[in-house]
């Protein structure tokens, strides 16, 4: 291979931080990492050892419950060279609660003996990789939170066909729960008949994709995404047959279906618990006008 092509090539890799790799990027994946190690010093030496920076993670503790900065806790003295492949965890915990932690199962390589940079393969991680499910959502599936959580666990391992036949069956099976609760805010909110007729066909029939069309412009203002309706945009990503996609296209579209299904739980809940503050405020002046 000429020197040319050889540069050629190098511009082609793609490098991520270390901070990066742990806080976004799934298991099973080997990334090359521009910053992977760091020069430390024994009371032997100088040896190379893997970086572990301070990272952004979401802790789930009541104290916290959102991003917070985690600090890594291992002491990790094992040395990194460009002959094979090093294995061990690395134990990161919350600095705000001081109670969370998170461990992470890795393999690291340098790319030659005098740099810093290499390549870092991620095994797993405890807990599981990814953001928390809210739990609007998880209310709103209901019955089918373990099968929503087995589509999640396959997109973050990069698993499509199993994200997108998972999220498929969820909304399948609360198709109709999930339309209720869309009438339940069309009724609040004073939506005309019209709309909550087209509403309830949609929950009698029995065709999924017929019901989802039937449904998919019955949809209260509050509910539209950008301008437009979550139920057409479901129905789109769900119209599309499974052996019809590559599953780099279906990992695409399972990603879209939980966006907009976690977009839909938070703005029925919003609706809901907006009408329920109105509601509260009017009994109370009510109330203190009879008085």
């Amino acid at each position: 291979m000429s020197e040319k092509s050889t540069d050629e090539v190098k511009e082609e890799i793609e490098y991520q931080t270390i901070a990066e790799f742990l806080e976004s990027t799934p298991p099973n994946r080997v990334i090359h990492i521009s910053d992977l190690a760091e020069r430390k010093q024994s009371r032997y030496g100088e040896y190379i050892a893997i970086r572990t920076p301070e990272i952004q993670l979401h802790c789930d503790h009541e104290r916290c419950n959102g991003v917070r900065f985690f600090r890594c806790i291992s002491d990790n003295k094992k040395e990194l060279n460009s002959e094979d492949y090093r294995f061990f965890y690395v134990t990161y915990l919350c600095s705000n609660c001081q109670r969370v932690r998170k461990t992470f199962s890795l393999a690291a390589e340098l790319d030659t003996d005098n740099q810093l940079q290499g390549r870092c393969y991620k095994f797993g991680e405890l807990p599981t990789y990814g953001p928390p499910v809210s739990p609007k959502l998880i209310n709103l599936i209901g019955p089918d939170r373990d099968e929503f959580l087995k589509g999640r666990r396959c997109e973050n391992q990069g698993l499509g066909v199993g994200a997108f036949i998972y999220y498929r069956r969820v909304v399948e099976n609360q198709k109709n729960r999930i339309l209720g609760e869309i009438i339940k805010v069309s009724k609040k909110i004073g939506a005309t008949e019209d709309t909550i007729n087209k509403l309830e066909t949609a929950i009698k029939e029995t065709q999924f994709s017929k019901a989802l069309n039937i449904a998919q412009d019955a949809m209260p203002e509050s509910l539209l995404i950008n301008g437009h309706s979550p139920i057409l945009l479901l129905h789109s990503a769900l119209s599309k047959g499974v052996h019809e996609l590559t599953d780099e296209q279906c990992l695409e579209f399972a990603g879209s279906i939980r966006v907009v299904l976690g977009e839909l739980s938070d703005r029925l809940a919003q609706a809901l618990k907006d009408e329920a503050e109105v509601m509260k405020a009017l009994s109370t002046l009510m109330n203190q006008k009879k008085k």
